[in-house]
């Protein structure tokens, strides 16, 4: 089977999509496309005799139904920066392959991550792991904390670079430094698991930061299998799932009659019908 080349990933390859303050992510290769899924699907050789139409339509299938082993045929190879906490959300994802770089053999550089003011919010009061959208930090308590970050930023690095300078091994050294600091690594997946990965990390529950290369990564993603990708979007990014219980509480809704939830499944199903709303 002859090599599928994409003209539209062939024209990202190695292109710097700057991500947050100092971060990026890049396509530094990748193995197969649209036409790579079909073919492992229908376990022919070469380009076969099939239409596109036909094969948007097979590859709908394939996403609608689950059938999950084709994309895995698919591979991308990302070189990303970004920062230390981001990492240690993303590297949950254990289906890749990764290279980071390395505090115990590398002097790290002077880079960490500030945030944009409007990012600086309160905790909420409804999701214990994220913040209040809904309510502004006063510019002075802003900028409070943007100098608390940045002093922490300077002293952290100050301090790393003393014992560098006595010849503290680096791998003591590094111990202090926040999780502010970027990182850089080489991640390779299959089409399949980041596909899994998109779903969860360019979620609305997920940390606005890694939700930013999340998004870039699917931009990336739909030059690669743009087929694919629609069909991700369609059948999975933009679907709405209900449980038993919420299709019961929605049967007795749509028959205007009472249903009972507890509190956390109520605010789950009603999130679910709104987002319904929303896209029709």
């Amino acid at each position: 089977m002859a090599h599928d080349r994409v003209t539209e990933a062939e024209n990202i390859l190695d292109q710097e999509y700057k991500v947050l303050d100092k971060g990026f992510v890049r396509l530094v290769d990748y193995m197969g496309g649209d036409a790579r899924i079909v073919q492992a699907a229908r376990v022919s050789y070469g380009k076969g005799t099939k239409t596109k139409r036909q094969d948007r339509g097979l590859i709908n299938y394939l996403m609608r139904n689950q059938h999950t082993s084709p994309f895995e045929q698919v591979i991308l190879t990302f070189h990303c920066k970004m920062p230390l906490f981001v990492a240690r959300q993303w590297v949950r994802h254990r289906t890749a392959r990764l290279n980071e770089i390395s505090g115990r053999y590398s002097v790290m550089e002077n880079e960490f991550y500030v945030p944009d003011t409007e990012q600086i919010r309160y905790q909420s009061e409804d999701n214990k792991q994220g913040r209040n959208q809904d309510q502004e930090v006063p510019a002075e308590l802003q900028q409070k904390v943007l100098d608390i970050i940045t002093s922490g930023h300077k002293q952290a690095y100050d301090q790393y670079n003393q014992m560098l300078d006595k010849n503290i091994a680096r791998e003591l050294s590094r111990i202090n430094l926040p999780l502010s600091l970027y990182t850089q690594w080489y991640w390779q997946i299959d089409l399949h698991n980041l596909f899994h990965f998109l779903k969860l990390r360019m979620d609305a529950h997920a940390q606005w930061e890694i939700r930013q290369y999340a998004k870039t990564m699917g931009e990336m993603t739909s030059k690669v299998a743009p087929m694919a990708y629609d069909a991700f979007e369609t059948h999975i990014l933009n679907s709405v799932t209900f449980s038993g219980i919420e299709m019961k509480a929605l049967a007795s809704l749509l028959k205007g009659e009472e249903y009972s939830l507890n509190p956390t499944a109520q605010a789950d199903f009603e999130r679910k019908i709104e987002q319904v709303k929303n896209s029709s």
